[in-house]
């Protein structure tokens, strides 16, 4: 919704400062000025990404105009699972907590946090991990080397769609001149013509310009911009399990470990501790229902 409202009020005032300015709006329609720039931009766009990259800048576009952030059910149900995890690690066997991280989709643990359970990237690094801590052999430091590792690729696979669309941004206004020269070659070829007729023929190339330098600033910029953000509260998820489990395997209390885990969210979204205690006992009840 916040990127409609912005591209209405961005539209909004270009449109009509220029109407009031005394400029004609039928000027500014030049569909095949539209077709050049941004035909070769999709071009280059296609050019330059693999499908796969294809597809998840569309999906990544999607999640940009929902704001699909995570929620403070998001971060409780994340804690919440944890918690479970490590109190199944602190007085289970090794056979029954493999139960679960084997798999999870069955898991009456992971069930009770169905957020979670949704997210299969998140689910699947949460397991890897506990399994890791069941076999018993890495050190924290260690473990924390490859958390840290494994969470860069997984930023920077994220963060593809962002760089594609700001490779195309920054693009774009050459690809508007390349519109204008080919609209003053058109125009070079009416210096017959009356002034009336070559005048709109250069002003119809210099739409091209203007096109370019506002696409890519006020319209595909932004929204990759938007797409970062929206990828990095996301990746956030992944660094909660790391300074949970971390703080679980040096040695604290399932309890205490979440504190870690929960300072790492943004003051804006971060859960009170009242919140996080509901939540983890609300899961602890549902868990123990199910055993």
């Amino acid at each position: 919704m916040g990127i409609i409202i912005g591209l209405v009020v961005t539209f909004g005032c270009v449109l009509g400062g220029y109407m009031a300015m005394g400029g004609h709006i039928e000027v500014l329609l030049q569909p095949w000025e539209v077709v050049i720039i941004c035909g070769a931009s999709l071009g280059t766009f296609l050019v330059a990404n693999p499908l796969a990259t294809v597809k998840d800048t569309g999906k990544a576009m999607m999640e940009a105009f929902r704001h699909q952030v995570p929620t403070e059910q998001d971060y409780l149900e994340t804690l919440g699972v944890l918690h479970s995890l490590m109190r199944e690690l602190r007085t289970k066997s090794r056979n029954e907590v493999e139960a679960h991280i084997d798999n999870p989709q069955e898991s009456p643990l992971f069930q009770a946090f169905p957020t979670v359970l949704r997210n299969e990237d998140l689910t699947h690094f949460i397991c890897d991990y506990c399994r890791i801590i069941i076999i018993g052999n890495a050190r924290p430091f260690e473990i924390e080397a490859l958390m840290d590792e494994e969470i860069h690729t997984i930023k920077t696979d994220k963060l593809k769609p962002y760089h594609a669309l700001n490779t195309v941004a920054d693009a774009l206004p050459a690809l508007g001149i390349v519109a204008a020269v080919l609209g003053v070659v058109k125009a070079m070829g009416a210096l017959d013509q009356s002034p009336e007729i070559l005048g709109a023929l250069v002003a119809a190339a210099l739409v091209g310009t203007f096109l370019g330098i506002f696409l890519s600033y006020a319209v595909v910029s932004p929204i990759a911009t938007k797409i970062k953000i929206v990828r990095e509260k996301k990746n956030r998820l992944y660094t909660i399990v790391k300074q949970t489990l971390l703080a679980y395997m040096n040695g604290s209390l399932p309890q205490v470990a979440l504190e870690f885990g929960r300072k790492t969210i943004s003051a804006y979204d971060r859960p009170s501790i009242d919140a996080v205690e509901q939540s983890t006992l609300h899961g602890a009840d549902i868990t123990r229902k199910a055993a």
